[in-house]
């Protein structure tokens, strides 16, 4: 049997290291496309940059992309690459949308274009739902995104449709909420606050500034949801599904837990800064994961306060 072979974008990120050690241990050949850049972060594939063929590309540049699969051949893609900061979206909606939304259409054109039989994963978002119109969400729930992270996002959900429709590609989105984990990166709030936490108990830091403590997400480990995007690209038929634990928790629990896991009181540190809210806040967050469940038999395994644990305990081993 031939050795399979995919192509990531956005491998540096948190999903996309997870993703290429899952495929990896899978005997995939895995490729993994970065943007020339100077600043580059190795950090979170360091381990097994050995094992991966790093090729340069950019979801800007269309040419790059088509270059990149016409050389290389993959049988799968997995579009995790973004600007996947919700924040960041606001002070620079027009990037925002350029690669998270049109840089979609210029993956998907290219693969269109090189070789139809390619299986493409698209990365959507829960930010998709926004001001919510039903709880919990599933795959029917109509979109009203709250940022212009969210409208790109939404933007990448229905052209991958669209071009699953129109030119019978094995393209599917999976709609993933919240999934954290020790590689988040230093801006997401989870990352913040178990970072803090262990800074503060060993007194490299007084307080914590977080924006709207009330906000609840539906929170589950990364690794978990890696592996579902790979079920997706396995199955007879493309669909949509949602990868989420079905359960919610505040941002002031997190910090609870996190606090707790190294012995300390988040009310004697925690402090709500205005700066931190949103121009349009998204209150509310929960998915139903019964469809990857039923036809993927995918669910989350981690619980909310193992993934806590897991991340603090990380920050502390960081330190020490």
């Amino acid at each position: 049997m031939p050795v399979k072979r995919a192509l990531i974008t956005g491998i540096t990120g948190q999903d996309g290291s997870y993703l290429a050690e899952f495929l990896l241990e899978k005997g995939y050949e895995v490729i993994g496309m970065v943007r020339r850049s100077s600043t580059v972060n190795f950090e979170r594939i360091k381990h097994i940059q050995e094992r991966l063929e790093l090729v340069s590309g950019d979801l800007l540049d269309q040419v790059s992309l088509i270059n990149i699969l016409d050389q290389h051949r993959p049988s799968e893609v997995y579009n995790l690459a973004a600007q996947s900061f919700v924040q960041t979206s606001w002070g620079q909606p027009v990037f925002t949308g350029e690669t998270t939304a049109l840089g979609v259409t210029r993956l998907l054109d290219a693969i269109r274009l090189v070789d139809p039989d390619i299986r493409f994963y698209q990365a959507s978002s829960s930010e998709m739902f926004g001001k919510v119109r039903e709880i919990p969400q599933t795959e029917e729930t109509p979109f009203y995104p709250r940022s212009p992270y969210g409208v790109a996002k939404v933007y990448g959900h229905w052209i991958t449709v669209n071009y699953r429709e129109s030119y019978d590609l094995f393209a599917v989105s999976g709609i993933c909420f919240n999934h954290e984990s020790p590689r988040r990166g230093h801006e997401f709030v989870t990352r913040k606050i178990a970072r803090s936490a262990a800074r503060i108990k060993h007194g490299l830091e007084k307080d914590l500034h977080l924006g709207n403590l009330d906000a609840q997400r539906d929170w589950g480990y990364a690794p978990d949801y890696v592996r579902g995007m790979w079920q997706m690209l396995q199955q007879d038929e493309p669909d949509d599904y949602v990868l989420a634990t079905g359960h919610t928790y505040t941002v002031q629990r997190f910090a609870e837990l996190a606090f707790e896991a190294v012995g300390l009181d988040y009310c004697d540190y925690v402090v709500q800064d205005p700066r931190f809210v949103r121009p349009a806040d998204v209150d509310l967050l929960v998915g139903d994961p019964s469809k990857a469940r039923a036809k993927l038999g995918w669910e989350a395994t981690t619980s909310f306060e193992e993934l806590v644990e897991i991340m603090v305990k990380a920050e502390v081993n960081n330190l020490q």
